[in-house]
């Protein structure tokens, strides 16, 4: 549920980034090479590059979906920590493929580089939900070709059936860890790539979206977990009927997740700039967790 920006198209997307033909095999190799890539710029760089030859610069993939998400919701043109040369990288190969002004090669990853990219993902034959500007590990290697690496690779995993609800295998990771935390299991209302209730807003027509149900929690509990989703990486919220025309529930977003529909990347953003991932783009109601972290940044802590 809970709304944030327009719907988007009212259909389960694939995964971002997938050819229609990819088989299971296929993405056990990518997943591989992501592996691999972990390696870090430096050491992706001097693989890539051989013998004799300069080493290839590296893109920072959670660094620059992190900006993908931040920057298009700022009201400035400022650039999210640690992400200027990755999203450099990108808006200059964006700019030599003639889908971005030089002007907007500025190191933020604004509506102009969001719009770009989506350009260049429809180039590579992905549409709609696959295709809104927010990266994906696929069509990130194929613009840096010859030009960059990718280390610090994101992906989402496959998409499963779990509890009743369809979600993605990073999702259902981190939503375990979370009750791990609380040392209680949560009831999914509404999982990631459904569009079965209108006043989502497209919310969760693709990944890393839940919503939870609260029944016989106290307001307090309802607070923790909340708190305890936050640690692990989600932008959670608690939602009320004054809200909107929904029960109480607890609405998630996976913060990272390259599966999103543009309306759940807005609300990542807004998370990350202290807003409440509704419409009205209101101060976030808490609680406050800090510092902000995706899950691949709170297993690593």
């Amino acid at each position: 549920m809970t709304p944030g920006t327009p719907a988007g198209p009212g259909r389960r997307p694939p995964r971002r980034d997938r050819p229609a033909a990819e088989t299971l095999l296929d993405r056990r190799r990518l997943l591989g090479r992501a592996a691999a890539a972990t390696l870090g710029a430096v050491g992706a760089g001097l693989l890539a590059a051989g013998p004799g030859r300069a080493a290839l610069p590296a893109v920072d993939m959670e660094a620059l979906i992190k900006a993908a998400q931040i920057d298009p919701r700022r009201a400035d043109t400022a650039i999210t920590a640690g992400s200027r040369d990755s999203v450099l990288l990108v808006e200059r190969a964006l700019r030599d493929r003639g889908l971005l002004g030089a002007t907007y090669v500025d190191g933020h990853f604004g509506t102009s580089t969001v719009a770009a990219y989506a350009a260049h993902q429809r180039s590579l034959g992905y549409a709609g939900l696959d295709a809104t500007g927010l990266p994906g590990l696929t069509s990130l290697r194929a613009l840096g070709d010859q030009r960059f690496t990718v280390v610090r690779p994101l992906t989402p995993g496959g998409v499963l059936d779990f509890r009743g609800a369809r979600v993605n295998s990073r999702t259902r990771a981190m939503l375990l860890e979370a009750e791990r935390l609380l040392g209680r299991q949560l009831a999914i209302s509404q999982g990631s790539y459904s569009t079965s209730d209108p006043t989502s807003a497209g919310t969760h027509d693709g990944g890393g979206a839940l919503d939870l149900a609260v029944d016989g929690m106290s307001g307090t509990y309802r607070t923790t977990v909340v708190r305890h989703l936050r640690r692990v990486g989600f932008a959670a919220w608690l939602r009320t009927p004054a809200q909107g025309d929904w029960p109480y529930h607890i609405h998630a977003v996976a913060l990272a997740d390259t599966d999103q529909s543009a309306p759940a990347q807005h609300q990542a953003g807004d998370y990350y700039l202290g807003l409440n991932g509704l419409a009205n783009r209101g101060p976030d109601d808490g609680p406050v967790v800090s510092p902000v972290l995706t899950w691949e940044e709170y297993q690593r802590s």
